[in-house]
């Protein structure tokens, strides 16, 4: 049976992960209205290839399939309204892509480069280097992704897009962007000063909004947990 208290918490991390490192209107973003050029030469990718697309702060990935396609997660809502595939095969917007993060609802689609890279400058196979791993066979990385289209759950910490390329091209999948965060989070954690910063906040939201439970509670509970976390 699932602990209620870690979902709790594990819900919360993906929400402070996703306004931490998203920027809604960033202009590298996916769904933006505007014009976009074919300046990536296809001929220097192969079926199997893992295509990265460094943002501001994130980054996304890809598995290119050959003729112009690229196999990737995406996070969209209008998963959840309609399956329509004629609306749900249009580029994801912004606010389809931060409504599915919330709705934890994605689908591993097909794009094409332009699509899936937005203008931005595209990396082949840098995940060989930074994780160095021992990539399997290009055939089999873009079999694994071409199993898996379709519908999928997602999470910002434990099923994101870089799960699903380092699954197929590794045969496990992880996520040094997440791993990153935890590990930010747990040195703001064992700041002390976090505590006492919580327990400021906490004394600021009972004087403006008095003494109830919405508030009082909190106040106690999260700097509690922060010094003994810490």
């Amino acid at each position: 049976m699932k602990n209620p208290m870690l979902e709790a918490v594990s819900l919360l991390l993906e929400k402070l992960l996703l306004i931490s490192n998203f920027k809604l209107f960033s202009p590298d973003a996916p769904g933006e209205d505007r014009a976009r050029s074919s300046s990536h030469e296809l001929s220097s990718f192969r079926r199997g290839d893992v295509l990265e697309v460094p943002r501001t702060h994130l980054t996304h990935y890809g598995i290119y399939l050959g003729d112009n396609r690229v196999a990737h997660m995406m996070p969209d809502i209008l998963l959840a309204l309609t399956k329509d595939k004629r609306l749900t095969q249009k580029v994801v917007s912004n606010k389809r892509l931060l409504l599915g993060v919330i709705g934890r609802v994605a689908s591993i689609r097909v794009d094409t480069v332009d699509d899936f890279a937005y203008g931005a400058e595209i990396l082949v196979n840098h995940l060989d280097k930074s994780l160095q791993r021992k990539a399997l066979p290009n055939e089999e990385v873009a079999q694994r992704a071409e199993k898996l289209l379709g519908i999928t759950p997602y999470s910002l910490l434990w099923n994101n897009c870089e799960h699903f390329v380092t699954y197929c091209r590794f045969g496990a999948g992880v996520s040094p962007q997440a791993d990153k965060f935890c590990e930010n989070l747990k040195i703001i954690i064992r700041d002390q000063r976090s505590v006492l910063a919580s327990a400021l906040l906490g004394l600021a939201a009972i004087t403006c909004l008095g003494m109830a439970s919405y508030t009082t509670l909190p106040a106690i509970l999260i700097p509690f947990c922060l010094w003994m976390a810490g």
